[in-house]
């Protein structure tokens, strides 16, 4: 029997992202959040599918396209390369990248369309309305923003009337609406679920769903002048992926998925126009759609005119992947609007990166070299201060379970590096250094020494949904690559103290993180060299 028959499964997705001529770090922020989610839950023994994609018709690709004088796919194609090769730096765990231009999607968003149709919720009609091109996005006249504009975007609409395909969204806003009133942790945070309950208080419409003013879409089934409008395509993407038409077992296992993970912009359309389709196909709903907040840039909104769009490449060119991914999980909390600043992400690189689990890697393993030849001693009998530690540990991680669960990711991370702190610490307090000098000590040191590896086992594990690449370096400089691979370690083999094997000889120690000269520190020390030098010069003319 396979493994995964024996776990819970756990299906998590990330929006399919428009190709976006520029990545920027709002693009990174997204899927590192789903992906440490991934990561956790595969360290409790869940089976996982994680999907995140592009979504990749409509007429704002087929526009910029013409612009750039080549076809709509040979644009995507390049851009959402991008794409992979970003998740593929930041170490992104997906299970599968879903394009809406692909065949299977193609084909199953057709299905949905005829079996909705064969239902009699879809029907042509004409669409004389405002439809906003940069947000793909239909608006009433009592929706648009105070000026007459875009409520999402705050960009001009456009006024359009064409033969259009309808989906009877109007039928099922009852149903919707009383599951989100009954499952209070469908729409997360509770902002949200108000922002979407007040919406559909005022009204849902039927949702046209088709065009034939541009031909950069899927077709229609049963008409081949029109395609589908491009949320009708996108959200079925969800299904495409996990067999929803030709493999029900796989299907069984993930459906209805259990949290989709959206930028606060689009929970509308996950949260209500999606749940629409879904009873419109007779589908359970997903748990839980959660919008989490925008990222500005020190203080002020991304935008091109504004030259502040943060390229997340640079970033990880200039400090890597998991300073990265640590900094945006660590400062913002999930929900929330969340600020990015270079000189804040410097200072946390410095302080919890390079002093704090830097440092208490490097002294351990400095001192275990010094002091017992590299091989890390058998704990003795614990004292008070050891006893303290060890409680310290199995609650930090009975705590970062909870508030994993809970997807209190910045929480978990300040969780863990209070543990870290409280690690470098017991050095202090224990002092390995005066041990060593006295021989009836001996059995106390080895107990230190077992005690901060166990530490560091223990932290490594822990990090690991956060710093995918730094963990198993701790690993392996803890000398653990010959008794387990990391990637086959488990949550529940850090729940109880001593894990870490006596007499294991610990790997080669190398600096994990370097600690990052700031500009001021720069300034300072070229103040200090010109003040020297300036006395040398005084000194010779004397």
């Amino acid at each position: 029997m396979n493994l995964s028959e024996n776990r819970k499964s756990f299906y998590i997705t990330t929006p399919i992202y428009y190709p976006s001529a520029k990545l920027h770090i709002g693009h990174a922020y997204c899927t590192t959040i789903a992906d440490s989610i991934a990561r956790f839950k595969r360290l409790a023994g869940y089976d996982v599918f994680f999907l995140t994609g592009s979504d990749e018709h409509g007429q704002k690709i087929q526009t910029a396209a013409a612009e750039a004088g080549v076809t709509p796919i040979e644009y995507v194609d390049r851009i959402v390369a991008g794409f992979q090769n970003l998740w593929e730096r930041l170490n992104i765990s997906n299970d599968d990248f879903i394009r809406t231009t692909e065949d299977r999607h193609m084909k199953l968003v057709q299905e949905i369309f005829r079996r909705i149709y064969d239902k009699g919720d879809i029907y042509l009609g004409e669409y004389k309305g405002l439809y906003c091109t940069p947000c793909e996005s239909y608006w009433t006249e009592h929706q648009l923003d105070e000026n007459g504009c875009c409520p999402d975007c705050h960009r001009a609409v456009q006024e359009v009337t064409e033969k259009a395909y309808f989906f009877k969204m109007s039928k099922y806003a009852d149903r919707v609406l009383e599951y989100i009133e009954n499952n209070p942790d469908f729409i997360q945070p509770v902002a949200r679920r108000n922002e979407m309950i007040n919406f559909i208080k005022q009204g849902l419409e039927d949702l046209c769903i088709s065009r034939t003013s541009f031909d950069w879409g899927i077709p229609v089934p049963i008409d081949g002048k029109h395609v589908i409008y491009v949320w009708f395509d996108a959200l079925s993407n969800y299904l495409t992926p996990i067999g929803f038409m030709d493999d029900q077992e796989k299907f069984n296992k993930y459906w209805p998925a259990d949290m989709h993970l959206v930028g606060k912009e689009i929970v509308r359309f996950h949260s209500i126009i999606w749940p629409c389709m879904l009873l419109a196909l007779d589908m359970p709903l997903p748990k839980m759609v959660y919008g989490h907040g925008w990222l500005v840039v020190d203080g002020d909104k991304m935008s091109k005119s504004k030259g502040n769009v943060v390229d997340p490449n640079l970033l990880i060119d200039e400090f890597g992947a998991d300073a990265i991914r640590y900094f945006l999980l660590r400062e913002i909390n999930l929900g929330q609007d969340g600020n990015f600043s270079r000189d804040a992400l410097i200072k946390r690189i410095n302080s919890d990166l390079a002093n704090d689990i830097g440092n208490l890697l490097h002294r351990t393993l400095s001192m275990v070299t010094k002091y017992r030849d590299g091989i890390v001693p058998a704990a003795g009998e614990q004292d008070e201060i050891g006893r303290s530690l060890i409680a310290d540990a199995e609650k930090t991680v009975a705590d970062y379970e909870k508030n994993m669960e809970a997807y209190s990711l910045s929480d978990t991370i300040k969780l863990v590096w209070a543990f870290i702190g409280r690690a470098n610490k017991y050095i202090d307090e224990s002092q390995p250094w005066v041990l060593a000098k006295d021989e009836t000590d001996k059995a106390k040191l080895d107990t230190v020494l077992y005690n901060l590896a166990e530490s560091l086992r223990v932290s490594a594990v822990l990090i690991s949904p956060f710093m995918p690449q730094t963990s198993p370096r701790i690993w392996s400089q803890l000398g653990l690559d010959g008794v387990k691979a990391f990637a086959d370690v488990q949550l529940d083999e850090i729940k109880s103290w001593g894990g870490y094997p006596a007499d294991n000889h610990i790997g080669t120690a190398e600096p994990i993180f370097p600690r990052i000269e700031t500009d001021e520190e720069k300034a300072a020390k070229a103040e200090k060299a010109a003040r020297k030098q300036a006395k040398q010069a005084k000194k010779k003319q004397q």
